[in-house]
């Protein structure tokens, strides 16, 4: 019998029409987009379903709309299969903003304080870095610690030491790496230079987890204040350690770090396979994270679900 992790996507998953069919289909789904679009006081359904997609891409719309389908799926499986996540889940992750929605699934946080904490976050986040000052690349074909090589070689440029760290280590040699666009160029250069299969700046709107967005941890450190969790239903694996977490405080203070650390995703999978897990169901918007899931540990089965059709498909292997 499977044993299953249940993954959270993170940005770049979004797209327009998101979550519009599984409105369509379900109540408990439109649920969920109502008490998100009240508590934000934005009508992001109508956003998500029908764009403008520049719109839906900005990091403060596209962090609480994520959130909100894959926490609807969840509310669909639990209406129309009985399906509880105590009891199908061991542990569950998320990829960066993902982390968030994994916790609103352990009920950690509810969906209102999860969108208020998403929306706040996406905006610390753009703010953080002045527009066109930071920039991300993906290096496709390298591992982790060639990636620290060459963000290390990248950090000193003609004005002194700018920031170029690994943000994501995605696993099947899919690194990105985050910090001053002068670094990031150089970074990309030196990674050609070294062989590196494909190194291509990515269409994000800020330089996401590194030291840059200092300013961003610090108003979440501020939010959690208000805003606390709560111990979660399961064991959640974080982006910062990729090990799981059950205590509050250390949820906090993890989801503080996060902002400006590497998400670890790579060994996050490989820690849920070592904690058990052989299937891992992800929830929400797009399939990335099942896709990568499978070059990490492709002895784990993966699905995903985002639309009634998955959801049906899902329904007969839980």
């Amino acid at each position: 019998m499977a044993v299953n992790a249940f993954i959270f996507p993170g940005q770049g998953s979004q797209a327009v029409g998101m979550g519009r069919d599984l409105a369509a289909a379900f109540a408990p789904a439109r649920q969920v987009f109502e008490e998100v679009d009240e508590v934000l006081k934005q009508k992001l359904s109508k956003l998500m379903f029908e764009g403008p997609s520049e719109e839906l891409t900005l990091t403060e719309n596209a962090q609480p709309a994520l959130m909100a389908v894959s926490l609807a799926v969840l509310r669909v499986l639990q209406a129309e299969g009985g399906i509880s996540l105590k009891d199908k889940a061991i542990v569950v992750a998320g990829h960066s903003l993902g982390e968030y929605a994994a916790l609103a699934a352990a009920e950690s946080f509810s969906i209102a304080e999860t969108a208020q904490l998403l929306k706040l976050r996406g905006q610390a986040m753009q703010h953080a870095v002045p527009a066109g000052l930071g920039a991300m690349a993906a290096l496709l074909g390298v591992e982790m610690d060639a990636a620290r090589e060459i963000c290390a070689e990248a950090e000193m440029g003609p004005e002194g030491r700018e920031i170029v760290s690994a943000a994501n280590d995605n696993g099947g040699g899919q690194v990105v790496i985050s910090g001053h666009k002068a670094a990031v160029d150089r970074a990309i250069e030196i990674a050609k230079a070294k062989g590196v299969k494909r190194a291509m700046l990515l269409p994000v709107s800020a330089p996401f987890h590194c030291a840059l967005m200092a300013p961003a941890a610090d108003a979440m450190a501020e939010a959690f204040a208000n805003i606390p969790p709560r111990t979660p239903l399961v064991p959640v694996v974080a982006n910062v350690t990729a090990q799981k977490v059950t205590d509050p405080n250390v949820i906090r203070d993890l989801l503080v770090q996060q902002v400006t650390a590497t998400v670890r995703w790579r060994e996050s999978v490989q820690e849920m396979v070592a904690l058990g897990a052989t299937n891992f169901v992800e929830l929400g918007s797009g399939k990335v994270l099942a896709g990568l899931v499978k070059r990490i540990a492709p002895e784990a089965t993966a699905i995903s679900a985002g639309t009634p059709a998955d959801i049906e498909s899902l329904l007969k292997v839980l």
